[in-house]
């Protein structure tokens, strides 16, 4: 069964605040190889092919102040998907209230061939519909996105590392952005899990452009979060959010999910279908080898 895993992280850790990186360090056995793959996407799409993993989101989004992304986080994605364009899918990011003039950032990320946006509330510190209170910056960056029919995954949920916001962590203010923005086709990532599952629920089934990804989520624990999951099987998507911390193991998620108790045509349209065509028709696809 083809998988295609739209939440991986493969950034720039060099640039992690000291803290940071403590969490996503603590407890691995596999940081060399991690270290690896952040260096060399020939041996990461090898470590892809060992997990029979046939696409990846990688997942990157400027956070000066608490993650310590900058925007450069778009030139690294950008420039380590050029290894594989068909299989490595670039997702970056501008930050609203780092950016000086977003329509150039905006421009700057199309000339650098990304397609997909991911915007992180508890990590950049700033509420999804923070442009319904006079924010320019972020409207003009969703105004864009919408222009350009791309893709934008929003962080849905809690975050761990030091000095998220969570107040930011409601998918509710998501509401606001599915309104007024009704051509842009938005991600919720983590289904808003733990705190936000009803309320993302409920969005996803309002609103015909917005989807979720079920990452960060033990796949054993996929149905006591999201129980209702048939009713939503078209619009979800696979994640799995590896190497964030807790996440080990990205082929052994992939056979957790597998073992559920759902038909195999669910199974087959999370792993991949809905991401194909979602992917596709924001233009994210690349046929080249």
């Amino acid at each position: 069964m083809t998988i295609i895993d739209i939440h991986v992280h493969i950034q720039p850790w060099e640039q992690l605040k000291p803290g940071v990186r403590d969490l996503m360090l603590a407890g691995r056995n596999d940081l060399a190889a991690i270290e690896e793959y952040l260096q060399s996407p020939k041996a990461f799409l090898e470590f892809l092919d060992a997990n029979e993993v046939e696409r990846v989101g990688l997942i990157n989004y400027p956070s000066p102040d608490l993650m310590g992304f900058t925007s450069t986080t778009n030139d690294f994605v950008a420039n380590y998907c050029k290894a594989d364009p068909r299989r490595l899918i670039a997702f970056g990011g501008v930050h609203p209230r780092f950016c000086d003039n977003v329509e150039a950032e905006m421009a700057r990320l199309l000339k650098l061939g990304l397609r997909c946006l991911k915007v992180h509330p508890p990590h950049q510190n700033i509420a999804a519909n923070a442009y319904r209170y006079g924010n320019t910056a972020q409207e003009a960056l969703y105004r864009r996105a919408e222009q350009e029919n791309m893709l934008v995954m929003f962080h849905g949920g809690t975050s761990i590392f030091p000095g998220a916001r969570n107040v930011f962590a409601d998918t509710m203010p998501i509401d606001d952005v599915a309104v007024d923005f009704p051509n842009l086709q938005i991600i919720i990532a983590h289904a808003g899990r733990p705190l936000h599952t009803e309320t993302t629920f409920f969005l996803l089934r309002r609103h015909k452009n917005i989807h979720i990804d079920i990452s960060g989520i033990p796949p054993k624990k996929l149905l006591e979060y999201v129980p209702r999951l048939a009713e939503i099987a078209n619009k979800t998507l696979w994640g799995t959010d590896w190497p964030s911390p807790g996440v080990r193991d990205m082929r052994r998620n992939v056979e957790d999910f597998l073992a559920l108790p759902i038909p195999q045509e669910t199974k087959a349209a999370i792993l991949s279908e809905n991401a194909l065509r979602l992917l596709h028709a924001c233009g994210a696809l690349s046929t080249s080898a």
